[in-house]
């Protein structure tokens, strides 16, 4: 890795060993930065306040040696990125104002992408993680991870199952706890459907019935025009000697008529005179029959405007038009018929209830089966790796009980209340030493005691995570003496089968590297740089020393430096 512009690091080279990678130096001088700057690598939150005061953005730069096929190279290529000779270019960029920028391969992709390629990458394990663990939900999220697809199969189908439950509880719920409100909406519903269906609307009708209304409300003067319009058109029959349009029309084609071969252009205007007065003869006999036909009967009039007031009434409760009203009236009878199917519907959501009840309480055994299984193996191997970190007497149990709620779901007699994750509670114990009593991680164990319980915790993790690198940061707090000897030698172990890198303040765990890394902090009087060299020779028995006595320069704490480092060359 390059690091740039990151915290206290100015401008460092981060090379990491194929096997075993120490990280030391004093504290505050950036070691924790290293870590962070391979978060960032991975996808973790970009913190503007990481980037060094005055700099304008931080920088990561990392190379990643693949095999190829491997998941994070098939998904990488995918994405559009390229390798370089097997490894992977992998960039970020945090902006001082909180912008960030990832490239993978050369391409630009989303800082997600970084976060996918993580899972098959690198593990990381730190104190944050040994304090979740604490926890004993986290540790049934441990126990689940390390169990795999035995315990994740059973526990995708109780997932489902208990979702579903969830709203089909809620659902019946709402049905029976508000009776009393649905009942009053089903009443207020039949209501007014029954008034729509007394009236018997018809679509448009309201909008018929006010055209028929100004037409029976102004029948006398519809009339009159148009027996005007008629005698002017055909004459009238009181006046014979009057002139109508007709006759006019007919005499000008007439006139037309008989000359009309001297001149095609006139011809013309003789034909259109013509349909002129043919036009004239049909709009004149339609006034007479418009005149005949138009009904002035006020019983008919009074008949309208009573049907008119009833559709009022309901466009005055159901909507704007007749139209609008129809279509409520179509809703409100499928809201019926829902709501006067709730005894029903109760029947078949008690049914399905008892149902997923009874699939719920065998997915949940199934899933404490399983866990029960997984729990005996992930406690041998945790038992197993302490005998490894100088706690040869100590042992791990896992102790899997069903949580009761007297709310809960009867289980051979027993309420038990049902999670999103099954019933379990799962904690582990240990026993320190023979004849002590198993008791919670959080209470039995001594401050180093719970490091080394957490570090064969992570290694057991690292056993069985597929990925090729593993990130330790300072697990191994609270630990001293011989049991540090122990953690670097198990830490060196796993270095045969995967890269490891450790940040430690533990001389006995570096000395076990293969690469020892110090992070170093200088100061020029005005800005502070950290840089990160690699150790090698009598710069390894210097800072050996240092972390040994707090002295380079101790003879003492040479002389032991040197035999740590000639210890772990031996079991090498």
């Amino acid at each position: 890795m390059r690091i740039r512009s990151l915290g206290v690091i100015d401008d460092a080279v981060v090379e990491l060993s194929p096997g075993f990678t120490a990280v030391t130096g004093e504290t505050g001088a950036g070691k924790t930065m290293v870590v962070t700057s391979l978060g960032l690598l991975l996808g973790g939150r970009a913190d503007p306040a990481l980037v060094r005061i005055g700099a304008k953005a931080a920088v990561v730069e990392g190379r990643i040696v693949m095999r190829p096929g491997a998941p994070a190279a098939v998904r990488a290529e995918e994405a559009g990125a390229e390798l370089d000779e097997g490894a992977l270019l992998i960039s970020r960029t945090v902006s001082a104002e909180g912008r960030s920028r990832a490239h993978v391969g050369g391409r630009s992709v989303p800082v997600g992408l970084l976060g996918e390629l993580a899972d098959d990458l690198v593990a990381v394990h730190g104190q944050t993680d040994q304090q979740g663990l604490l926890r004993p939900a986290r540790q049934r999220q441990a126990l689940d991870r390390y169990a795999g697809d035995a315990v994740a199969v059973p526990l995708e189908k109780y997932g489902a199952a208990y979702r579903r439950l969830r709203a089909v509880a809620v659902e019946l719920d709402e049905i029976t706890t508000r009776a009393r409100e649905r009942a009053q909406e089903a009443d207020l519903l039949r209501f007014g459907l029954e008034e729509i269906a007394a009236v018997e609307p018809l679509a448009g009708e309201d909008a018929e019935l006010a055209a028929e209304a100004e037409r029976l409300g102004h029948a006398e003067s519809l009339a009159s025009a148009a027996q005007i319009a008629h005698g002017a058109l055909a004459g009238d029959v009181e006046d014979p000697e009057g002139v109508d349009a007709n006759t006019l029309v007919a005499g000008a084609h007439r006139a037309l008529d008989a000359v009309r071969s001297h001149d095609p252009a006139l011809g013309a205007l003789a034909e259109r005179i013509g349909e002129l007065g043919i036009l004239l003869a049909d709009v004149a006999g339609e006034l007479a029959g418009y005149a005949d036909d138009l009904d002035a009967d006020p019983l008919r009039l009074a008949a309208v405007e009573e049907r008119r007031a009833a559709l009022t009434q309901l466009t005055r409760k159901y909507g704007d038009s007749i139209d609008s009203v129809l279509e409520w009236a179509e809703r409100g009878s499928v809201r019926l018929l829902e709501l006067d199917g709730d005894d029903e519907r109760i029947t078949e959501l008690t049914a399905e209830r008892d149902g997923l009840r009874a699939e719920l309480s065998l997915l949940a055994q199934a899933l404490t089966d399983a866990r029960v299984e997984a729990a005996t193996r992930f406690a041998s191997a945790v038992t197993e790796e302490l005998a490894s970190l100088a706690m040869p007497h100590a042992r791990v149990t896992i102790d899997i009980r069903q949580v009761e709620d007297p709310e809960g779901v009867e289980v051979d007699g027993r309420p038990v209340a049902y999670g999103p994750s099954g019933t379990d509670e799962v904690e582990l114990l240990l026993a320190p030493h023979p004849g002590a009593q198993p008791r919670p991680i959080a209470k039995g164990a001594s401050g180093g005691e719970l490091s080394r319980v957490m570090l064969a915790v992570e290694v057991v993790f690292a056993g069985s995570d597929p990925v090729p690198t593993y990130l330790f940061d300072e697990v191994d707090a609270g630990v001293g003496g011989k049991a540090a000897v122990e953690v670097g030698r198990r830490l060196a172990k796993l270095a045969k089968s995967a890269q490891v890198v450790v940040v430690t303040h533990l001389p006995q765990v570096a000395a076990f590297a293969d690469r020892q890394l110090l992070v170093e902090k200088t100061n020029d009087g005005s800005v502070t740089r950290s840089g990160v060299k690699i150790l090698e020779g009598e710069d390894r028995v210097r800072e050996l020393s240092r972390m040994l006595a707090g002295h380079e320069d101790s003879v003492s704490a040479r002389a032991h430096a040197e035999e740590l480092l000639a210890a772990a060359r031996a079991d090498a």
